[in-house]
């Protein structure tokens, strides 16, 4: 049984599981399938919004993807979320990635 087939069937019986759904996410994106990785990234921001580690790799998938406005706005999400939830090292990461495809200063 491949890593993919694994993580679904352990999805199957914690459908609420944020660390599955985000490594199911990953999983995707490691095989190319980026548009099944975005599916699985959405799902867990509309779930569980406050699982601050989606925030950056979201963006990343969207700058691959070439939808740089998607990308800002996932970092700056991303920024408000790290900041509630107190995660200064998500929220340097999120701001570094942000400032690189932003042009607006006015979020650091």
């Amino acid at each position: 049984m491949d890593r993919l087939s694994q993580l679904m069937n352990l999805y199957s019986q914690s459908p609420n599981d944020a660390f599955l759904q985000f490594a199911i996410a990953k999983e995707h994106e490691k095989n190319g399938q980026e548009k099944e990785a975005l599916h699985w990234y959405l799902q867990l921001r509309q779930a569980q919004p406050n699982y601050v580690g989606l925030y950056y790799h979201l963006g990343k998938l969207y700058e691959r993807l070439g939808d740089i406005p998607n990308a800002v706005e996932t970092y700056r999400a991303g920024i408000v979320v790290a900041k509630e939830v107190n995660d200064r090292h998500a929220l340097g990461e999120l701001n570094g990635a942000r400032l690189q495809v932003d042009d607006e200063d006015d979020w650091a």
